[in-house]
């Protein structure tokens, strides 16, 4: 028997865990910084209701469908959808793509965990420059001189194996359960913090009138001139399918475990608000007002243009580190982020668990254990050829580029091969809210033309080089080519086993 969510606040805090990620509180100021400010919310909102929104409700409809059937991925619910031999092979983005992002986001979470614990120590209140917290995340990284790569090392085992002890547990004792204690808390700690934002007063007298309010400024003034580059629009709708965590395959495999009367409509609007608000309203309002008040106007622009690592991981010790009761506040900053982390990584681990356990017929405590190991050895390259472009390359191929593909072959196949009349009702099937009738003509046309804009954009403007290298080290080159070519062989696998569960599903059929 299948495993259920308990309630429907389960389900909502568990789509809502995977979709809060790093994203919110990292990516989202730095791309809304670097877009035009305030003017990058206008494509991001548009993004949300014409790409967003539907997206999430076509798989949490898909999802739900093939539960009902008793598959919980993207391969075998695609083949009931459309009766052909290729659209399981699509479906098998959906068990690669969280896996393969899995095995380097892991790694990057468990910074976060090592991070709570070295602010809870006092490392970051010792380490009073630019340069001194740069030249610790270095060494934490491994491209250091000293050992505390050991210890980052330490606390990489500790998240991983805490990802598959929840996982192990199940949909109702682990994965829920999780969501339902981590969730709260994280939105506590960010209050909290944004509360210390606004009641902050300019803290440094190297930056004389400079503040919070010039921070909030300069995120929300918008810059109407950047909508004129297509760039903006094109980073807006990326974020917008990155934050929701649509054209993963994630909320599929969460939505399979739903029962036929279930509410989806609500239910994915009220986790998608979830997110909105963390992201928006949270993301948005404590990194680049704090960068201000402390860095002044240049250094704060500076700090939005260096990129999500350098904010999470460079800019915000130092600032706590100036802060009254630093120490709690940084603690707060890296465990809340943590915790996001985890709940997003536990959702990228359960497709492939599904799959296994579902579609192949294993046990899920095997299942569990198999993909354990596999990771395991997978997470090693990311680990130690960091420095070598491995991880970039991993997140534009998994997290970016087929993340896309896939949300561009669900759309397709669910609204125009299922059919948008069918589509329509299975969306409202149990449905305590109807959809307004102008979102029919939204989902079957906007978003998939939304989709085949932002492919086609890439293809035009950036595949050449990427596909070429171009702008890569030639000491990276043999790095990237050695991932590419294990991206190939990890989704050929993949496509073999998928082959493998349809055989299976055929035989079961004539019998």
């Amino acid at each position: 028997m299948r495993q259920k969510w308990t309630s429907k606040i389960g389900i909502i805090m568990a789509v809502a865990g995977s979709a809060i990620g790093l994203g919110n509180f990292l990516r989202f100021p730095s791309q809304a910084a670097q877009n035009g400010g305030g003017a990058f919310m206008i494509p991001y909102f548009i993004a949300l209701f014409l790409l967003g929104i539907p997206l999430m409700w076509i798989e949490w409809a898909i999802g739900r469908y093939g539960g009902l059937f008793g598959h919980g991925t993207a391969p075998l619910i695609f083949n009931r959808l459309w009766q052909h031999r290729a659209s399981k092979y699509f479906g098998a983005i959906g068990v690669f793509g969280p896996l393969m992002i899995f095995i380097y986001y892991v790694y990057i979470e468990s910074w976060l965990l090592g991070y709570s614990f070295y602010s809870l120590k006092g490392t970051f209140q010792a380490l009073k420059t630019k340069e001194q917290v740069i030249g610790f995340l270095q060494s934490y990284q491994g491209m250091g001189s000293n050992n505390i790569f050991i210890y980052a090392y330490l606390f990489f085992l500790i998240t991983f194996i805490a990802n598959f002890f929840i996982i192990y547990k199940g949909v109702k004792g682990g994965i829920e359960k999780l969501c339902n204690i981590a969730l709260p808390i994280l939105f506590f700690f960010a209050i909290v913090i944004l509360i210390r934002v606004f009641t902050l007063k300019t803290p440094v007298t190297e930056h004389p009138g400079w503040n919070v309010l010039n921070g909030f400024g300069f995120m929300w003034n918008p810059d109407f001139s950047a909508l004129k580059n297509a760039k903006v629009w094109l980073a807006a709708s990326g974020q917008i399918l990155f934050t929701l965590s649509v054209g993963i395959g994630v909320i599929i495999t969460y939505a399979s475990y739903l029962s036929k009367g279930d509410d989806i409509v609500l239910s994915g609007l009220t986790a998608s608000s979830l997110n909105e608000f963390a992201e928006v309203i949270l993301g948005g309002s404590i990194v680049i007002p704090l960068a201000f008040a402390f860095f002044g106007g240049l250094g704060a622009q500076e700090v939005a243009k260096s990129g999500s690592f350098n904010i999470g991981f460079v800019s915000m010790p130092l600032i706590f580190s100036k802060i009254g009761y630093g120490m709690i506040f940084s603690f707060m900053w890296f465990f809340l982020l943590f915790l996001a982390g985890i709940t997003s990584s536990i959702s990228l681990l359960e497709p492939t668990v599904a799959f296994l356990s579902d579609d192949l017929g294993i046990s899920r405590k095997r299942a569990v254990s198999i993909i354990a190991i596999f990771s395991f050895i997978i997470c090693q390259f990311p680990i130690f050829f960091l420095s070598r472009g491995v991880v970039d390359e991993i997140d534009f191929w998994a997290g970016s580029f087929f993340l896309v593909v896939f949300a561009l072959a669900e759309c397709i196949l669910f609204v125009w091969i299922f059919g948008i009349d069918k589509a329509w009702d299975e969306i409202h099937h149990g449905a305590e809210l109807n959809i307004p009738k102008f979102y029919k003509f939204i989902i079957k046309y906007i978003t998939p033309l939304f989709l085949i804009f932002i492919l086609s954009f890439w293809f035009f403007q950036q595949a050449v080089p990427c596909f070429f290298l171009k702008g890569v080290p030639k000491e990276n080159v043999p790095y990237i080519l050695t991932t590419r070519i294990g991206f190939v062989t990890i989704f050929i696998l993949i496509a073999f086993l998928v082959r493998k569960a349809y055989r299976a599903k055929l035989k079961g059929q004539k019998r």
